[in-house]
């Protein structure tokens, strides 16, 4: 008597791979835990071998055996990632687990694998198993399949071969012969969450894929795995693995290709960064052909959610409120390739960066790495390469263009560094930075993945910059680079001599205003002569703004409209393309003339809106009536420097109902002690001398009689004390102005206006009772004198007022009480020679204008002198226009 065999033990699971046509991996149900694998044989069949490739550990490279490669088909449709029951069994002395799998999960309804292979003819009965009474049903099976002449019973079977293309010569090249047209794909391995190993169809090209735009944690060759790789590749498995997808090839990497995989049920990629299981990278997001923005979306969920790898995330996106995020307004000025000064709506101006990316940079020459010392008169704009063409290319584009602003975060100030807004600036419905990027004139910034403050477009710009390297544009380019061999005529007047016949026959030149120093001073960009120069409007008299004094140390208030005019033709003229007529030059190498910005001369602009008024020079010239109409607009309307005129007739007709009183003249001997380089004076009343005398002797008797110790005097700003002067080591008073690091004290001689730097230790407190005596010396400024703002003409001015005036005995009448008081000098021994006037009738400095109607008389007499010199072509007036600023930016001579 037969004992019958044992029930076989159903077991369930999902099918996670096909290894071949007789071989399955399936996951098994798991109580808890990772899923447990078992690898199944089918039993009593063999399969027909798949390829090998040749590997390093194996020179051996076999072919597909006929029919190989449509077994492992079949099983893979059928069964991957479907829920199967199966049976295993590991026989004694043997490695492997043999079994039966059916496609679901009833044995008695649902297809046997290893009878459906064999009805296929795509395997055999294995030769020891044809004897088994319990494998009968196989053979009948296979005979059956036989007879038929299917699979590998029929005929031409070698035309079931695949013919595998192991190896891509230039994967560079293949990737661009796609041109990014999807591939029919198997994904065969997952090497981790973003890589995997992939067929491609129906060449049966084998690659290894990174997935672009993302990193998944990974799994080291020594096992070691960084957090949450596992979880990740498992996740890729389960989705993927064995699955039939579309791949977008994009890039490559060290020979591994870089691409898109597409399922039916969405992007991989997307999927791993929603669960928490990668981040985005940027370098191979850039080369996404699509999808790039779903990606950042996918990732800020998880980084919200604090899913997985952002468990410990902390953003760093900045708090911009809502209201400063977005505005918009006009470019007003190009400062350089990342940055423009855009005025908004509300007429506030803002200097705003462009996000994310950096100008051209000058070259580390050195081995360290560090910057080499610039040469003498170099300029960045100029001398950097393609810093002057991304200047261009902004310039053409944005100047007096609207533009929408949004803010993208705020750089804070760091390293004498100020605080910078980074902001997506666009044009046009043009992104301003991604089209600077993409013409190789500014470089994207790289940044930590886990830094949040970058452009809201931060991946165009990263794929401009790609397509920019790869094309070898600008800052990219390994040849031809832009050299612009620049020529600057400013505080060089022999320089611009050379230029000025050129420039005068030329009639209208175009030029590019690179700066403004003042309403009617700025400075010119000439291409045609590769030449910069320094450009006075002419025909114009213009308030100065405020500007740097002579020789440093503080700034010069701007006269009454000078920073409106400024302004005026800043934002009229800045970084503008400009025509110019060029009719004289002055001593200093400026160009005077005439400036068009699309046929409107700006001489006669600047005029008609009160900014300026007509030169004497204006009335010579083609454009006099121009200039006049406009005057007298600006005059009727009362605009800018008119605001308060007050029409002649009315003026005069209060003037005759005022009571007018006649100048004082009460003058005051005096010795004049000490002039400063601006023309201001210090004065001693010659009758005061012997007090003063008596004052130092009892100042000097009493610091030798009690000498000061060293240190016992702690001199503190505006402190009056003793001071030892340099020269005759004679003590005097003083007043101290500053003090420095070094111990080193500035003072103020009181008694006689002389200014000197000494040791502390030459400074001592005064004896009681001789600090409470007023100072003996008073400043005074020339009343009704101008001097020349040219630092040469103003200093001839002082020389001469100098030598006429020190150590001498004159005579001092204050004509306008003030701090200080104007007074006029006469020299009683020179037939009582007015000095101001006499300056004033060589040419050395001009009127100054005062309305007083009681000076009116004194002031007509320096107008005649003034107009003798004028005539005479004096000094000053040797080229017509001596009405100059002192723009430092302009070179002037210090």
């Amino acid at each position: 008597m037969s004992v019958p065999a044992p029930a076989p033990a159903f077991k369930i699971g999902i099918v996670k791979q096909v290894l071949s046509g007789d071989t399955i991996v399936i996951r098994k149900q798991p109580i808890g835990g990772p899923p447990p694998e078992k690898t199944i044989t089918l039993s009593g069949i063999s399969a027909p071998k798949l390829a090998r490739q040749r590997t390093p550990n194996s020179d051996i490279e076999t072919p597909d055996e006929p029919f190989a490669w449509e077994a492992r088909e079949f099983l893979r449709k059928k069964l991957v990632g479907k829920e199967v029951i199966f049976t295993s069994e590991k026989p004694a002395n043997s490695t492997k687990e043999y079994g039966n799998v059916w496609g679901g999960k009833d044995a008695n309804k649902d297809e046997n694998m290893t009878h459906a292979l064999l009805a296929e003819g795509l395997v055999k009965v294995r030769e020891g198993s044809r004897n088994i009474p319990q494998l009968k049903k196989l053979v009948e099976i296979e005979e059956m399949a036989k007879s038929q002449g299917k699979g590998v019973w029929g005929t031409n079977v070698q035309n079931h071969v695949r013919q595998i293309k192991w190896n891509i010569e230039n994967p560079k090249q293949f990737v661009n012969k796609m041109n990014g047209e999807p591939i029919k794909a198997i994904i065969e391995y997952v090497r981790d969450g973003s890589t995997v190993r992939a067929c491609l169809l129906p060449d049966y090209i084998p690659i290894t894929l990174m997935m672009s735009g993302i990193r998944c944690p990974v799994i080291k060759q020594d096992g070691e795995a960084e957090p949450f790789a596992d979880e990740a590749r498992f996740f890729v498995e389960s989705k993927l693995l064995q699955r039939d997808v579309e791949i977008i090839l994009e890039s490559v990497n060290n020979n591994n290709f870089v691409g898109t995989i597409l399922h039916p049920l969405g992007n991989i990629a997307e999927a791993l960064l929603i669960q928490g299981f990668a981040k985005c990278v940027d370098w191979s997001i850039a080369v996404m052909k699509s999808g790039a923005q779903n990606l950042r979306k996918a990732e800020s969920i998880a980084k919200t959610n604090k899913l997985r790898i952002w468990t410990n995330y902390t953003s760093t996106a900045p708090l911009i409120p809502a209201k400063d995020k977005q505005f918009s307004g006009t470019v007003m000025e190009i400062v350089n390739g990342d940055a423009i000064v855009v005025k908004t709506l509300n007429n506030v101006q803002k200097k705003v960066f462009l996000s994310s990316i950096r100008p051209p940079r000058e070259k580390q020459n050195d081995e360290e790495g560090k910057q080499s010392p610039r040469p003498k008169g170099f300029k960045p704009l100029y001398d950097i390469p393609w810093m002057y063409e991304a200047r261009e290319f902004l310039r053409k584009k944005l100047i007096g263009k609207k533009v929408n602003v949004t803010v993208d975060y705020i750089q804070p100030a760091k390293d004498n560094f100020p605080e910078k807004i980074c902001c997506t600036v666009v044009s046009g419905g043009i992104n301003i930075a991604e089209a600077l990027v993409s013409k190789g004139y500014a470089t994207v910034v790289k940044y930590r993945n886990d830094n949040d403050q970058r452009s809201s477009h931060y991946d165009k710009l990263y794929e401009a910059e790609v397509k920019a390297l790869g094309l070898g544009l600008g800052v990219h380019a390994k040849k031809d680079i832009p050299t612009h061999r620049i020529q600057d005529t400013s505080g060089d007047p022999a320089k611009a001599k050379k230029f000025f016949p050129f420039l005068k026959r030329a009639k209208k030149t175009e030029a590019v205003v690179e700066f403004v120093a003042s309403g009617s001073r700025m400075r010119l960009y000439i291409p045609k002569e590769s030449v910069l120069v320094t450009f006075l409007l002419a025909g114009v008299n213009c308030p100065r703004g405020a500007r740097p004094t002579v020789g440093g140390g503080g700034v010069v208030e701007a006269e009454p409209f000078g920073e409106d005019a400024l302004i005026f033709t800043k934002e009229k003229c800045l970084q503008r393309d400009v025509n110019v007529t060029i009719e004289d030059i002055d001593k200093a190498g400026n160009f005077i003339g005439w400036l068009w910005l699309d046929n409107e001369n700006i001489s006669v602009s600047i005029i008609e809106h009160g900014f300026a008024t007509m030169h004497h020079t204006g009335e010579s010239s083609e454009f006099a009536r121009q200039l006049k109409s406009a005057e007298e607009t600006a005059r009727n309307n009362h605009l800018g420097i008119w605001k308060d005129y007050v029409e002649v007739e009315k003026e005069v007709e209060k003037e005759k109902n005022t009571i007018v009183q006649d100048r004082t003249v009460k003058y005051e001997k005096v010795i004049i002690t000490d002039i400063s380089e601006d023309g201001r004076f210090f004065a001693q009343n010659i009758e005061l001398g012997t007090k003063l005398e008596a004052l130092l002797d009892e100042i000097r008797q009493n610091l030798k009689s009690n000498a000061p110790l060293p240190g016992s005097f702690t001199a503190k700003k505006g402190n009056i004390c003793a001071a030892q002067f340099s020269i005759d080591k004679q003590w005097y008073r003083a007043r101290v102005e500053k003090i420095t690091e070094n111990k080193r004290a500035h003072v103020l001689y009181i008694d006689y206006g002389n200014r000197e730097v000494v040791d502390c230790s030459s400074l001592a407190m005064l004896p009681a009772n001789t600090a409470s005596d007023p100072p003996y010396a008073t400043e005074y400024v020339l009343f009704g004198v101008k001097f020349p703002s040219d630092p040469e003409d103003r200093a001839e001015a002082v020389r001469a007022l100098s030598y006429d005036t020190l150590n001498k005995r004159l005579l001092l009448n204050i004509e306008v009480r003030g701090s200080p008081s104007a007074v006029t000098l006469v020299d009683p021994s020179n037939n009582n020679l007015d000095l101001g006037k006499n300056l004033i009738k060589e040419g050395l400095v001009v009127v100054d204008g005062v309305r007083d109607r009681r000076l009116a008389p004194l002031v007509a007499e320096y107008r005649a002198a003034q107009e003798s010199a004028r005539r005479s072509r004096l000094n000053l007036w040797c080229h017509g226009d001596i009405t100059e600023d002192d723009a430092a930016e302009f070179g002037a001579r210090r």
